[in-house]
């Protein structure tokens, strides 16, 4: 039998058919959510009951405005402390932590209290964005609708995913970069069985998104030609890159000595999101463009209609709130601020780079302080074309959010995402690769000369031939006069019977035959490594025969854990040992 280039089977249709249901049902959540974001930025800063669309930088409360976000913190915090505490955070390292640590299972109450509290973080001036807490509810709704089914962690994982991948999705209107936030941050895999439902409810939500949100085009239009990118335009994106990835480190570094801080405060957490308020509201008094989640600012931005004086202002003032609220526990996302931070940072540094090219830094700068701070570097390229649809830029976009990403993998232990996990105790590893046990079949590790016994023989012999205090094997498969696989013997096997038999003599004159167990859990030649190793774990056993078919007793060699080793050893090889091929 021929292995396939994937894993995959009907099961593959069945998550299919679920997570189109998924994307429906997250789709409308997340129209719920950016009402519901409008209701409450109307009610706090206007007075009015009205789900339209309203920015707080409007609003005519004078110094009153300070006070507006920590009245948004204190009832986040009463949320969190009555409710679930888990509505606390930007959402994405929680969708984590339960993909990861908590076999994809969330409560009903999350996906309740998440978008709410949310839109009132939101809505009271939070400088947050609404992709984390429907990253969140969407991966909440996915898990959800995967418990009442019965289904695998594995196939939970994906139904979490879809709903998390649609959210983001409808909010942006970026199918593609929401299956790769998918694939690069929360899957932890590249399989048809986990991309193509995750796929297909992103697809769906970005359809459903003109009817919902009353948008087919881009959310940031940028028209902006770019016939031929020069080499100075290039090394200027590098450096823009760079300073991306130090900006990166740099912030995520003064987020969590912030949190630190938090943590030091003699005062019940429930009144962090109170303090980090004021700080918040006191940033709003003097810049009101950094408060709520600022769409608007942030096509300013790239539009190149802000002045330098009033980008730094919006940079420093929008970083330092948003570090503080995000520290002191409150709810919100974190994309659409690393996005205006991206962009005013790009604004300062056009005003140092070629000029040819001055319109494009700022998008530029977008994509790689997303892609640094975050670790994703694919995604933060194809998100800025997407929200832009400005193809042409697609080069300068890769220069320096790869550049951003490098610095930061040098300068950072972990991301702004798996470091919120990393504190609580548990630690992500995010590089991917083939496994070797994966591409190794059985047939090319298995020892194929096999030590066996003969079902004809005697237990006495069988005891002291094989199982004499000189153990080279814990098992050894029993063979009968045709060749065939009688069963297994293994140490304990005999144990047993010399204790049994010492009390009883039931089991004098018995042979190999007779003591064998039959129930035989045995591998086939083609079947990967991964499977083999899989299938010792779940029987407990540390050797397998290995049959020449299905339903065959016909065994051509074994395979024990130490054969497992052989691919690991070839990978290690490769990855250590340094040669040189070509002598001069």
């Amino acid at each position: 039998m021929k292995r396939g280039d994937f894993s995959a089977n009907s099961r593959l249709f069945y998550l299919a058919t679920i997570s189109l249901g998924i994307g429906v049902m997250a789709s409308f959540v997340a129209l719920v959510l950016i009402k519901l974001i409008n209701f409450f930025t109307n009610l706090f800063f206007f007075g009015k009951f009205s789900i339209a669309a309203a920015s707080p930088a409007t609003h005519l409360l004078g110094a009153w405005v300070i006070l507006i976000p920590a009245l948004g913190g204190l009832i986040i915090g009463l949320m969190a402390r009555f409710g679930s505490e888990r509505i606390r955070g930007h959402g994405i390292p929680e969708a984590l932590e339960a993909i990861l640590f908590g076999k994809s299972i969330m409560q009903p109450k999350v996906a309740v209290l998440k978008p709410l509290s949310s839109a009132i973080s939101i809505g009271s001036g939070g400088p947050f964005g609404a992709e984390g807490p429907i990253i969140m509810t969407g991966g909440a709704i996915g898990s959800l609708i995967a418990q009442l089914f019965h289904l695998t962690a594995s196939e939970r994982k994906t139904l979490l995913v879809s709903g998390a991948a649609a959210g983001m999705s409808a909010i942006f209107a970026s199918p593609i970069a929401a299956v790769l936030l998918a694939v690069e941050l929360l899957l932890f895999e590249w399989r048809p069985r986990s991309l193509v439902p995750v796929a297909l409810a992103s697809i769906v939500a970005a359809a459903l998104r003109p009817w919902l949100l009353g948008s087919a085009g881009p959310v940031f239009p940028l028209q902006m030609q770019i016939d031929a990118m020069q080499i100075s335009g290039l090394l200027a994106c590098c450096g823009v890159g760079l300073i991306a990835g130090v900006f990166s480190a740099a912030t995520s570094s003064l987020l969590y000595k912030m949190e630190d801080a938090f943590h030091r405060l003699p005062i019940h957490w429930m009144w962090w999101c109170v303090l980090g308020g004021l700080f918040v509201g006191l940033g709003g008094y003097f810049q009101p463009r950094a408060l709520g989640v600022g769409y608007d600012v942030i096509e300013e931005l790239l539009s190149g209609h802000v002045l330098l004086q009033a980008a730094l202002a919006l940079l420093a003032v929008k970083s330092l709130i948003w570090v503080i609220s995000l520290a002191s526990g409150t709810s919100g996302g974190v994309l659409a601020p690393l996005l205006m931070m991206g962009c005013g940072l790009g604004v300062v540094e056009a005003q140092f780079l070629p000029e040819s090219f001055r319109l494009l830094y700022p998008l530029v700068s977008m994509a790689a302080v997303m892609g640094g701070m975050m670790r994703a570097p694919f995604t933060a390229v194809i998100f800025a074309l997407e929200l832009t649809h400005n193809v042409d830029a697609l080069v300068p976009l890769l220069t320096a959010t790869i550049f951003s990403y490098a610095t930061t993998v040098v300068l950072m232990k972990r991301s702004i995402l798996t470091e919120k996990v990393a504190r609580r105790g548990y630690d992500i590893f995010r590089e991917y690769g083939v496994d070797p046990l994966e591409t190794t079949r059985v047939d090319e590790v298995m020892t194929k000369t096999v030590i066996s016994i003969s079902s004809e023989l005697s237990l006495e012999e069988v005891k002291s031939n094989y199982f004499n205090g000189y153990l080279k094997f814990r098992g050894y498969p029993v063979i009968d006069g045709s060749g065939s696989l009688r069963g297994i013997i293994t140490a304990s096997d005999v144990l047993t019977n010399r204790l049994q038999g010492s009390s009883v003599g039931e089991f004098t004159g018995k042979s190999a035959g007779d003591l064998a167990n039959d129930q035989v859990v045995s591998v086939l030649p083609h079947e990967s490594c991964r499977e083999a190793a899989e299938r010792m774990a779940a029987f407990g056993i540390g050797r397998l025969p290995v049959v020449s078919a299905q339903n065959s007793r016909e065994m051509i060699g074994i395979i024990s854990r130490s054969d497992l080793l052989k691919p690991r050893l070839d990978q290690h090889e490769l990855e250590m040992k340094r040669e040189r091929i070509f002598n001069f």
